[in-house]
């Protein structure tokens, strides 16, 4: 399904590919992020359940300049994961960059397919047991139309991680998207739109919202590309929580985990027991749309989600051979983060939320490291002088508190 806004659309990755990347920068750095992190996937998606030596085919629909792709083919060579991951995108410039990034790096688990993901029903690849798609249903013509694309080459069992924009977080970035629409109209070439675009931000009034707008830098640190595709993108829309919710619900889809789950709890921004009473008798999406209301930072949603027929597999932290593993940081670093009134500082956007934590978290999270069980976790404690029933009430608290901040989850087996 393809219109005139669509066309403008793929002449703007062409000359613009998104985001802004270099292969040369490889060597230095790691970009990394969600959805599509190894260590969230298999914790949001599988339970913690999928073997780690069970291949795992990945499929990244709308790739750009590689991000994801990188990513999770890095993480799954640094690991010795078995599997694949397919990068798929319409943009031959976005092309040139992700493989010279994957050059860079030697990857060779990566296939590339250049090609429309509204082309994926009947193309012969698949199934894929993880899906990514980051930063493009929102630029669609129909969302609902590009879920069922990605859906018909989903493995049995499997699961996606998905990006839209949001509203909220956004203020200002649909304002200046409607003046430029009319300063500069989307039939005109990109690099003149971009010209228009340039000299206007250099105007910009004290009072245009976007000026205070701190979550995202795109439009600052982003290139010419990352300019464009915020302000000058010719079809963006953006989608609250519940109606991110109702498309996946629609789809046929079910929701594992927002990302982080800690934004989009109110009762962390409301402390007041009779908001607390009223937030109790709210269902879980209402409840997430309080909080992306009240927060007024989410600028997008990311969500892991299944089939809705799907059995439930959820990550059980308690029993004794469960692995927990630290997302992107090492536990000893995160005790030391642990302030003297027992709370962990945690930044969302701007927003701050002290997550209060068990004393002897600071004992516990040192142990953490992607290999020892909860069992062998709590064997060292109480070489140390624990009570296993101290343990046993700590840790429930401890991974309670870093699971919804995405801190610590669980790995796989094997």
């Amino acid at each position: 399904m393809t219109d005139a806004t669509d066309q403008h659309l793929a002449g703007q990755y062409e000359a613009f590919p998104y985001p802004k990347r270099d292969p040369r920068e490889e060597a230095k750095r790691l970009i990394v992020g969600s959805p599509s992190h190894i260590r969230e996937i298999d914790h949001w998606v599988f339970g913690a359940a999928r073997p780690a030596s069970q291949p795992l085919n990945a499929l990244v629909a709308g790739g750009g300049t590689g991000d994801a792709t990188i990513m999770l083919a890095q993480q799954m060579t640094t690991l010795g994961r078995p599997g694949r991951v397919t990068w798929l995108d319409r943009s031959a410039a976005a092309l040139a960059i992700a493989r010279g990034r994957a050059e860079a790096r030697k990857l060779t688990n990566i296939a590339w397919e250049q090609r429309s993901l509204l082309d994926l029903p009947g193309s012969g690849l698949g199934p894929f047991d993880y899906i990514d798609c980051c930063g493009v249903l929102h630029h669609l013509p129909d969302p609902a139309e590009g879920l069922r694309a990605l859906l018909s080459v989903l493995a049995p069992g499997g699961g996606m991680g998905l990006m839209v924009y949001a509203p909220y977080g956004r203020t200002g970035v649909y304002m200046m998207q409607d003046a430029l629409r009319r300063l500069a109209p989307p039939s005109e070439p990109p690099q003149q739109r971009l010209d228009i675009a340039r000299r206007v931000m250099k105007n910009l009034p004290e009072t245009q919202w976007l000026r205070h707008n701190r979550g995202f830098d795109d439009h600052i640190n982003g290139g010419d590309a990352g300019l464009y595709d915020l302000l000058l993108n010719p079809r963006d829309r953006a989608f609250t929580v519940p109606e991110f919710n109702q498309l996946l619900q629609d789809a046929g889809l079910r929701v594992t985990c927002w990302i982080e789950p800690a934004r989009y709890d109110p009762a962390l921004l409301l402390p007041d027991p009779k908001l607390r009473a009223r937030l109790e008798a709210m269902d879980p999406t209402e409840r997430a749309a309080v909080a992306e209301a009240l927060s007024g930072n989410i600028a997008v949603h990311i969500v892991y989600c299944v089939r809705a027929g799907d059995p439930v597999h959820q990550p059980d932290p308690f029993g004794e051979a469960a692995v927990p593993v630290c997302r992107e940081m090492d536990g000893a670093a995160l005790a030391r983060g642990i302030r003297p009134d027992g709370t962990l500082p945690v930044v969302f956007d701007g927003l701050r939320i002290p997550v209060a934590l068990p004393p002897l978290a600071t004992a516990i999270l040192p142990v953490i490291d992607g290999r020892r069980t909860v069992g062998e976790i709590g064997a060292v404690l109480a070489e140390r002088g624990t009570k296993p029933e101290m343990f046993a009430k700590a840790w429930q608290q401890t991974y309670a508190a870093l699971e919804r901040i995405n801190h610590v989850l669980l790995a796989p087996p094997g």
